[in-house]
């Protein structure tokens, strides 16, 4: 494959807990070495059913914020269909229709164009599975 795409897998623990993890460390990382200066696009996606990315604020109380908006809009309670796992799972299904598992950013001379307060991160409202992947992937 040549240095137009290159791409990493990052392995991410959430814990037990409903979470918001700041990957944005570790995309910047990702970029000095893939992008190397260049311009293109970074793909950030996690691979589960029940796991999100989003670009927000974080360490202000908006993370907390979210966790709290989604816990409002998809109750952890039994009106669930889909049922296995922790009472309430069937929610953290429905979590990626609002929460996409995917982001695709601007990177320009190999850094990663976000907002003054914008962080990239994923959301996991899971506690079923406390080991994520989330994919980088970098388009020069």
């Amino acid at each position: 494959m040549s240095d137009a795409f290159t791409t990493r897998v990052l392995q991410i623990t959430t814990g037990s807990a409903e979470t918001v993890v700041d990957l944005t460390a570790d995309c910047e990382a990702f970029l000095r070495e893939a992008a190397a200066g260049r311009d293109g696009l970074l793909n950030v996606f996690v691979p589960h059913a029940t796991a999100g990315i989003a670009v927000l604020e974080t360490g202000a109380g908006s993370d907390d914020d979210l966790l709290a908006a989604l816990h409002t809009l998809l109750p952890a309670d039994d009106r669930w269909q889909h049922r296995h796992g922790s009472p309430g799972h069937g929610r953290d299904h429905v979590l990626p229709a609002l929460v996409a598992p995917h982001a695709t950013l601007p990177v320009v001379a190999g850094s990663l164009e976000l907002g003054t307060w914008q962080s990239v991160c994923l959301v996991d409202t899971n506690r079923d599975n406390p080991q994520r992947q989330v994919r980088l992937s970098f388009l020069g």
